[in-house]
This record gives C-alpha cells, sequence and structure tokens, in this order.
C-alpha cells in the first residue's frame, strides 16, 4: 500500500482498509472453530437456588478457590458482561456497512459466549454468590463502557492491545481455580480472544504502511493510556492489585506477553516511513517501554519481598 498524506480522516482509513478487512475476515472465519458453551459446564453438579423453585440457599462455605482467584473470576466474567457497551462503541467506530459491519457482528457473536459460559459454570457449581455476582452485573452493565480515545485508529490499535491482555487474563484465570473444567473453560475462552487480537492486530499492521504517523501516534497512546476494559468495575483498582500479587495478570506479563509481541509485529522500532510527528511519537514509546520494564522490575521485587515476609509468618 501506498502511505496517503497526513491526517487521514476515518472514512479514508475505512475505506483503504476495507481490502485487509475482508482478507482478515475470511482468514478468521477459515480459522475459528465452532464451539458451543453448554459443553463446557459441568451440570450434572447443579441444583436449584433457593427462590421461586424452592431450592437450597447458597452459602458461603460453598466458595471455591482462593480469594486471589475468585477476585479474577468475577473481574473476567464482568469484563464479558459488558458486551452490549464494547458492540456500541466498536459499531460507531466501524460502521455496520461491507465487511467492516461483518467483523462487528461477527466479533460481537463470538464474544458472547464468554460471560454465558463463565455465568454458567459459576452458578452450577455454586462457586460464587449468586446475589452478588448478579448486582454487580447490574451495576457495571449501568455504568457501562466509553473509549479512552475516539476514532478508528485509536480504537483498533487500543483492541490488539486489549485482545491479547484478555486472552492472558482469562487464561491465567483459568490455571489459578485448580480446577481441570474451569481450566479448559478459560482456555477456550482465550482462543477466541486470540484469534480476535490477530485480526485487529493485522488491520493496525496494514494501517502503518496507509498512515504511519497518525498509526504510531494512536499506537502510543494506546500503550500510555492502558486500561484494561474492565477498569469500570466497582473497586477494580484493589482488585487488579490483588490480582497482580497472585501473579494472574500483573504488569511484567503485560509487557512481556502482551504490548511487546505486539510492538514486534509492528515492527515499530524498525520502521523507516515516518515523518516528524511519527518520529517523535516512536521517541515517545520508547521512553514509555523503558520505563515500563523499570516498573515491572520494581513491581517483582516487591512481590518477592511480600511472599518472603507472609513465609517467616507461617
Amino acid at each position: 500500500m501506498t502511505a496517503l498524506a497526513d491526517n487521514v480522516s476515518d472514512q479514508r482509513l475505512l475505506v483503504d482498509l476495507q481490502p485487509v478487512v475482508e482478507r482478515e475476515l475470511n482468514r478468521h472465519l477459515s480459522t475459528a472453530r465452532e464451539w458451543f458453551p453448554h459443553e463446557y459446564v459441568p451440570w450434572s453438579e447443579g441444583e436449584n437456588f433457593s427462590g421461586p423453585l424452592d431450592g437450597r440457599e447458597w452459602t458461603p462455605d460453598e466458595l471455591r478457590f482462593s480469594d486471589a482467584a475468585r477476585t479474577s473470576l468475577i473481574v473476567n466474567l464482568l469484563t464479558e458482561d459488558n458486551l452490549p457497551s464494547y458492540h456500541y462503541e466498536i459499531a460507531t467506530i466501524l460502521g455496520r456497512d461491507g465487511a467492516w459491519g461483518q467483523w462487528v457482528g461477527r466479533w460481537t457473536a463470538e464474544e458472547g459466549r464468554h460471560a454465558t459460559a463463565i455465568r454458567d459454570y459459576l452458578l452450577v457449581t455454586r462457586s460464587m454468590d449468586p446475589i452478588a455476582m448478579e448486582r454487580a452485573r447490574m451495576t457495571h452493565m449501568e455504568a457501562g463502557f466509553r473509549a479512552i480515545h475516539p476514532g478508528v485508529l485509536a480504537g483498533l490499535s487500543y483492541v490488539s492491545f486489549q485482545e491479547l491482555a484478555t486472552r492472558v487474563s482469562h487464561r491465567n484465570t483459568g490455571a489459578a481455580t485448580g480446577d481441570p473444567v474451569a481450566e479448559q473453560l478459560f482456555a477456550r475462552i482465550a482462543l477466541d480472544e486470540n484469534l480476535h487480537m490477530l485480526f485487529y492486530r493485522n488491520v493496525i499492521d496494514a494501517a502503518f504502511d496507509i498512515a504511519p504517523d497518525q498509526t504510531m501516534v494512536a499506537v502510543t497512546a494506546s500503550v500510555r493510556d492502558f486500561a484494561m476494559p474492565g477498569h469500570g468495575i466497582e473497586g477494580f483498582g484493589r482488585k487488579a492489585v490483588e490480582i497482580a500479587v497472585a501473579g494472574i495478570y500483573d504488569l511484567p506479563q503485560h509487557r512481556e506477553e502482551v504490548v511487546l509481541p505486539v510492538l514486534r509485529k509492528w515492527r515499530v522500532f524498525e520502521r523507516s516511513d515516518f515523518g516528524a510527528v511519527g518520529e517523535s511519537a516512536r521517541e515517545e514509546l520508547a521512553g514509555i517501554m523503558a520505563e515500563m520494564e523499570k516498573s515491572a522490575d520494581r513491581f517483582e521485587d516487591k512481590r518477592d519481598a511480600l511472599k518472603a515476609r507472609l513465609a517467616t509468618r507461617s
């Protein structure tokens, strides 16, 4: 593709990226395997809850898993619950026409399986307080989700990182439960997230060839201001710290398993087609990554020290 002039409009970007979207959509459809949430839920463990069906009341002694695993489970569930807001954001940015519209519909349909499967698993196994889960869902969905940076390139660059981050979080959450059934379920969900990441990552790769400076600016902003899609969950900051200390999703993982692999794929530090604006954004990104490495090292040191203190008390 031939690079266009600076300040390419979103509408022009959507038109010029359309062939890439068609290609990536076809690749995705040929790669994605159909799966069914009900096949991953141990229905034989289920029983009615108290209420109209006169089942057994849920009690706290039925809680499963470690505190950190339960926190990660509810964060992941609520994150997936907010799909209507994500659909609104992505449909507003990308539109509902042509290959873009086909992708928006397909992506939404695939994402819709995730909350269904997670909630069914947690309810059937009675692993968490069902009333607290439902109240948290209502609160979080009422708040909704809004993109930090509007626009085509900002949206696509953000989800390139976010889908991979969600994949890592799901995979590690399943492992943290210690339950093979949960691990299998979350691994399957993580596979969806990885395929979604590939789509967005490859579209942004093409955008670098069309509008290199604008794309570089969008990528830098996404890395600098990144927040998980569930950041609006009530008490998210405390929950995120608990999850990080447990090693389920932390800053070192974010840097090594999410940000760096995507940046390498885009060759952001090897490209030679940036103008002054792109070069400035790349220099800013280099500084961000250097500081992120230092912060990740400090986090690991603090976590190791915390584990050592806890070990001496046991």
